[in-house]
């Protein structure tokens, strides 16, 4: 296997996508660079003389997180997915996939441009209405994918992302510094890791996760893979993705819009929008227990808040949980 990086010679570069049959007659490679901080992921933006691509390669590890294991597999699954919801309907929504390297777990893909992720809408507190419907708009159209019968079932990244949302966070000794990341913080998480109704929930919901669905989801469908230039946006990053339950997708969605907005409306925006049917207290447990993991669990976000506003927020996502 070929490990790709900025540090890569260009030569070496240019000789393995030549040898892939991943370049054109003629076209040569000028520059690469990150187009971002990926989390998962190496990611590369390839200039060339002819147009700009993307790469995207899984390590054995988090990228930003590397002592934490992580399938390699898990790009075979962003592909598969991207191949399941192909069609006019979102294919301008998602970036064309233009080849994959099962050996080298590498997937070649269009480059969006000068897109920005959304986690700006943590600063901002606010995500404009017709941006916030073409979400959950998508959502609906990945939710709907047929022929998924044999899409992976993702077992071992969905393990690892169980224990991250619906254990460690919840664990007095979980080896997590909160007071690093605000002061106070650590002891504003103490009741709630102690509490054993939440447990009792979280537990339920976590084993509900792991077991086999009957939707294609996201996985992961927050700010962070919702990417927008202008009015229009597109939805990336779909590695934690498996046939699993819609209400996941939706109550993570809304548990990002509360922690974005500070709006407990969020949450009857979202089920008023998204068509299909939906068990409304579920989205509810969902979002609350994501509330939670994000401000006491490992995968902290960009999130400018005080003590007293998190304080509210937790408070609250307990409510969510024990609804």
């Amino acid at each position: 296997m070929i490990s790709l990086d900025t540090h890569t010679p260009l030569p070496v570069l240019q000789d393995f996508l030549e040898s892939n049959k991943w370049l054109n007659p003629d076209e040569k490679i000028s520059s690469v660079s990150k187009p971002g901080e990926g989390n998962m992921n190496v990611v590369l933006r390839v200039k060339t003389n002819q147009r700009s691509f993307i790469l995207k390669q899984s390590r054995p590890y988090v990228q930003k997180y590397q002592q934490i294991e992580a399938p390699l597999n898990r790009i075979e699954v962003e592909y598969k997915f991207y191949k399941a919801i192909q069609g006019a309907a979102i294919a301008d929504h998602i970036p064309e996939i233009l080849a994959f390297d099962q050996e080298n777990y590498l997937i070649q893909m269009e480059d969006l441009g000068q897109c920005e992720d959304m986690t700006f809408c943590y600063r901002d507190r606010r995500i404009s209405q017709p941006v916030l419907e073409k979400l959950i708009g998508l959502l609906e159209i990945i939710h709907s994918a047929g022929d998924v019968e044999n899409f992976p079932e993702n077992r071992i990244l969905r393990e690892l992302n169980h224990q991250h949302i619906f254990v460690l966070p919840f664990l007095e000794d979980n080896g997590f510094e909160l007071n690093e990341i605000q002061e106070g913080l650590q002891e504003l998480s103490l009741p709630y890791k102690k509490d054993e109704a939440i447990k009792t929930v979280v537990n339920k919901l976590g084993n509900m996760y792991l077991s086999k669905g009957n939707v294609l989801i996201h996985g992961d469908y927050y700010p962070g893979s919702w990417m927008q230039l202008e009015n229009e946006v597109y939805i990336i990053d779909p590695e934690f993705s498996f046939i699993g339950f819609r209400e996941f997708d939706l109550g993570v969605m809304t548990a990002h819009l509360i922690l974005a907005g500070m709006d407990t409306s969020s949450m009857a925006t979202v089920i008023k929008l998204y068509k299909g049917e939906t068990d409304n207290a579920l989205i509810s447990r969902v979002a609350g227990i994501e509330i939670m993991r994000r401000l006491i669990g490992l995968a902290q976000l960009p999130l400018q808040r005080t003590i007293k506003e998190k304080d509210y927020l937790l408070q609250l996502a307990r409510k969510m949980i024990l609804v």
